[in-house]
C-alpha cells in the first residue's frame, strides 16, 4: 500500500514567530504525528537557503506530501508550491499553516498559550495533508487589455509603459482631467518634471482609452478575464494597476486653519507662490518679511501615526523658492525631525540651511501657537535649544500636512477584494517580496495609494506594476488554479441542486450512458471560479472542490477535537479567502492582541462549508463555530455569501430544537481592511462561549 511521508518544516521567521512560539517543542510535538516522517525548523523558510533545504529533503527523505508552517497562504503559497514543483513534487501536494499572522503577532504576551495554538493548527494542517491529491493546472485565455485606475503621475506613467509595448489600456479617472495632484505643483525636487508632456502623451497614444469624469461601479472576475462596470459602459480587462493616488490633508483642526487670513497648506502655497514672491518684496510692513513653516501637522499624531516621508523636503522645496522671489526673506521651518533621507535629499537641507533658511526643533507636547486676529500676526514657540519660548513676526503660517488616502480607497478595496492597510492605504501582498502585487493575482498598485511617495518613486513603482501586469498580457495565457469543483458521475443522482445554485452557470448535466436518461452534472473547469457552493448543496458528496474537499475539511475538524494541554473552550473559524481570511491576516500584521481560542480553517468562499460541517464540530466537542465571509452584496462570487446566511439561520434553529444555545454559531462578514472588526467579533465569541463551557454540558448532537 502506498504511504504517505509527510514532512513538515516550521519557519523561525526571525523573531516574529521563535519570540513567542517555542519552536523546539512544536518540532518534538510534530514528529509524533501521524505520517509525520520529518520536522525541521528553519530560520527563514522564504529564503534561499529555506527553500533549497526544503527541495533537499523531498528528493533524499522521498517525501510525498509537504507541510510548511509560517506566514499566510496569501502572500507565499506560490512560492513554497513552486519549491515542491522544482523538487519533483505535484505542487498541490503542499499544505500551508499560518502561525505568524493567526498566531505569534496576535498573541505575544502568552506563549504558554500561543505555543499549544501552533501546535494544534499544524495538526490540522497535517490532517488535511494527508488526504491532498495531485492536480493539474487548466490554461485559460487573457483578454489582452489592461485596467488603469487614477490618471496621476503614476498611473499615467504604468499607462503608457504598457501602451508602449503595444497593449491596449483603459485608464479610468475620477476627475475631468488628467494630472492628479501634480497638476497643483509648482515645481519638483530633485527632477524638473513638467506634467504637461506626459498628459499629452497619454491623451493622443492610439492604445490608451481615456474614461475621465468616471467611476468604477463594479469588478468581477479573475486574473486574464475581470469585467469593468463604470457608469455607462462595460469592458473586460486582463489585469489591473491601481493607482488612485492620495491626497493632501486639509488642517481644519489645527492652527486655526480656515479661521485667518495668511494660514495655507503646502499644496495651497504651491499655487500662489508668484504672488507671495511679490507680496514678500513689496510689503510696506515695518517689520522683517516673515514665513513660517510648521511641519508634521496632522502627521505622527494618534488618528494618523504614519510619517509621509517627503513633507520636510516639500517644506525646503518651497522655502527655496521664497527665497528666490526675496533673498531678505526670514524663513522658518519648524520641525519635530527633519527627514532627508537619501544623498540628494541630504544635499538640499544643507543648501536651505545655507540660503539662510532657519530649522527650528518643537516638542509634540509643545505645539506652536499662531497668534493674530484677522490676519496672521506670529507665531509663538518654545525653542528647545536654548530652553525658552520666542515669538516669530510673520506674514505668513503654511502647514506642512501629511497625504492621506483617497475618500473612496475603502469603496474600491471593497470592489476589488483586496485589503487596506491601518492607515486607510493599499496593502501590498509583501512589503520586500511583492510590493507591487495585491494578494489577488492579476491586480497590481504603485503611487500614493500604497503610501506616501514623491514623484521618483511613484515612477519607479509605476514601472514596476506595468511590468508585472504585461507579463499575463504578453503570455496570452494564464494557469486556472486547481480549486475547481469536480463531479463524480457515478454518485451522481441528478438532482440539479448544483446547476441551480452556481453563479457561473458553467454546470450542466451530461448523459451517462447514451441512450439512457440517467444524467450527472458536469463542470467546466475552464470557467469555473472555485466557490464550492455546488459542492455544499450536494446531497451525496459526488460534488467536491480540489483542495477543499469534505473529507479534507472533516480531518482538520478532527485534528481540533483532540483535546489540548490548555483547558479553554476551543472555537472554530471558517474564513473565506478574499474578505475574511486577509482580514484576520491585516488583523496580525497590525499586531492586535486577541484571545487564543480561535482556530482558522480557509476556505475559498463562506458557501463552501456545508451545514453538516458546523453540526458535525459541535457533536466532537468544539464549544463554538463561526463563518465568516465577505459583506453581503460584495462577495468575490456574486451571491455565495446569502446561502451562507441563510444556512446559519437553519443551523441555528436545529440547534435550538436540540436543546443547544444556538449563540454556538455565529455568522458574520469580515471585508479585507476590517482587521479591528475580526478582533471584536473574536473576542466577543470567546466572552459568549465562555460561560457556556462553564455552566452546561458539552453540546451533543445525534
Amino acid at each position: 500500500m502506498f504511504r504517505k511521508r509527510i514532512g513538515v518544516f516550521v519557519c523561525h521567521c526571525g523573531s516574529n514567530i521563535a519570540g513567542v512560539v517555542r519552536i523546539p517543542e512544536v518540532i518534538e510535538y510534530v514528529k509524533l504525528l501521524p505520517n509525520v516522517v520529518h520536522s525541521e525548523s528553519l530560520l527563514y523558510t522564504c529564503s534561499e537557503d529555506g527553500l533549497t533545504t526544503i527541495k533537499k529533503r523531498i528528493k533524499e527523505l522521498e517525501l510525498n506530501r509537504v507541510v510548511v508552517a509560517s506566514c499566510t497562504p496569501r502572500t507565499h503559497e506560490w512560492l513554497f508550491r513552486n519549491t515542491c514543483e522544482q523538487a519533483g513534487l505535484n505542487r498541490y501536494l503542499f499544505e500551508f499553516v499560518n502561525i505568524r499572522e493567526h498566531c505569534s503577532w496576535i498573541h505575544r504576551s502568552m506563549p504558554d498559550e500561543v505555543t499549544e495554538k501552533a501546535k494544534e493548527l499544524i495538526k490540522m494542517g497535517v490532517a488535511k495533508a494527508y488526504f491532498l491529491e495531485p492536480q493539474e493546472e487548466i490554461e485559460a485565455d487573457v483578454y489582452p487589455s489592461v485596467l488603469v485606475i487614477g490618471g496621476g503621475i503614476a498611473g499615467m506613467t504604468a499607462a503608457l509603459s504598457l501602451a508602449n509595448q503595444n497593449i491596449a489600456v483603459h485608464l479610468v479617472e475620477q476627475q475631468n482631467r488628467l494630472g492628479g495632484l501634480m497638476v497643483n505643483l509648482n515645481s519638483f525636487f530633485p527632477i524638473d518634471h513638467d506634467t504637461h508632456p506626459i498628459i499629452e502623451q497619454v491623451e493622443k497614444h492610439p492604445n490608451i482609452t481615456l474614461h475621465l469624469g468616471n467611476e468604477i461601479q463594479g469588478i468581477s472576475g479573475f486574473i486574464g478575464n475581470f469585467d469593468i462596470d463604470l457608469k455607462a459602459k462595460s469592458f473586460k480587462v486582463g489585469t489591473i494597476i491601481v493607482a488612485t493616488g492620495a491626497k493632501e490633508l486639509k488642517p481644519f483642526s489645527h492652527y486655526r486653519y480656515g479661521e485667518m487670513e495668511g494660514i495655507m497648506t503646502q499644496l495651497e502655497l504651491e499655487g500662489r507662490l508668484s504672488v507671495i514672491g511679490d507680496r514678500l518684496s513689496q510689503t510696506e510692513h515695518p517689520t522683517p518679511n516673515t514665513v513660517v513653516m510648521i511641519n508634521c501637522v496632522g502627521a505622527r499624531v494618534d488618528e494618523r501615526m504614519y510619517c509621509s516621508r517627503f513633507c520636510c523636503i516639500w517644506a525646503m522645496k518651497n522655502a527655496c523658492l521664497i527665497k528666490e522671489h526675496n533673498p531678505n526673506a526670514n524663513i522658518y521651518i519648524l520641525h519635530r525631525d527633519v527627514m532627508a533621507y537619501g544623498t540628494e535629499f541630504e544635499k538640499y537641507y544643507k543648501q536651505a540651511r545655507e540660503k539662510g533658511i532657519r530649522f527650528i526643533r518643537y516638542h509634540p507636547l509643545k505645539l506652536p501657537q499662531v497668534i493674530g486676529h484677522q490676519k496672521v500676526e506670529a507665531v509663538k514657540v518654545y525653542h528647545e535649544l536654548v530652553g525658552k519660548e520666542i515669538e516669530l513676526p510673520a506674514n505668513i503660517v503654511v502647514l506642512t500636512t501629511p497625504l492621506v488616502p483617497q475618500d473612496d480607497a475603502e469603496q474600491l478595496s471593497k470592489l476589488l477584494k483586496v485589503p487596506l492597510g491601518s492607515e486607510g492605504f493599499f496593502l501590498e501582498a509583501h512589503l520586500k517580496l511583492r510590493p507591487v502585487e495585491f494578494s489577488t493575482d492579476g491586480i497590481y498598485l504603485c503611487g500614493s495609494c500604497r503610501y506616501p511617495a514623491d514623484v521618483p518613486e511613484s515612477i519607479t513603482q509605476a514601472y514596476a506594476a506595468s511590468a508585472k501586469a504585461s507579463i499575463p498580457i504578453i503570455n496570452g495565457k494564464v494557469k486556472v488554479e486547481a480549486i475547481t469543483a469536480l463531479a463524480n458521475k457515478s454518485l451522481c443522482s441528478g438532482c440539479g441542486n448544483c446547476i441551480k445554485v452556481c453563479p457561473f452557470e458553467v454546470i450542466e448535466f451530461k448523459e451517462k450512458e447514451v441512450g439512457q436518461t440517467f444524467r450527472f452534472a458536469k463542470v467546466n473547469e475552464i470557467e469555473c471560479k472555485g466557490c464550492g457552493l455546488c459542492v455544499s448543496v450536494c446531497p451525496n458528496g459526488a460534488m467536491q472542490q480540489k483542495g477543499f474537499t469534505d473529507t479534507q475539511l472533516l480531518a482538520m475538524i478532527d485534528a481540533l477535537t483532540e483535546p489540548n494541554d490548555i483547558n479553554e473552550p476551543k472555537i472554530l473559524i471558517f474564513a473565506c479567502n478574499w474578505c475574511s481570511y486577509a482580514g484576520a491576516d491585516l488583523a496580525g500584521v497590525s499586531r492586535i492582541e486577541m484571545p487564543t481560542n480561535c482556530r482558522i480553517i480557509r476556505v475559498m468562499c463562506s458557501a463552501r462549508v456545508r451545514a453538516e460541517f458546523l453540526l458535525y464540530a459541535l457533536s466532537k466537542g468544539i464549544d463554538g463555530v463561526m463563518i465568516l465571509g465577505c459583506h453581503p452584496g460584495e462577495c468575490h462570487y456574486s451571491e455565495g455569501n446569502y446561502y451562507t446566511r441563510r444556512r446559519g439561520i437553519m443551523v441555528k434553529k436545529i440547534l435550538d430544537f436540540c436543546g443547544i444555545e444556538p449563540e454556538r454559531v455565529q455568522i458574520n462578514w469580515i471585508s479585507a481592511s476590517e482587521g479591528n472588526k475580526f478582533a471584536e467579533i473574536v473576542k466577543e465569541m470567546v466572552e459568549k462561549i465562555k460561560p457556556l463551557t462553564t455552566t452546561t454540558e458539552k453540546p451533543k448532537i445525534y
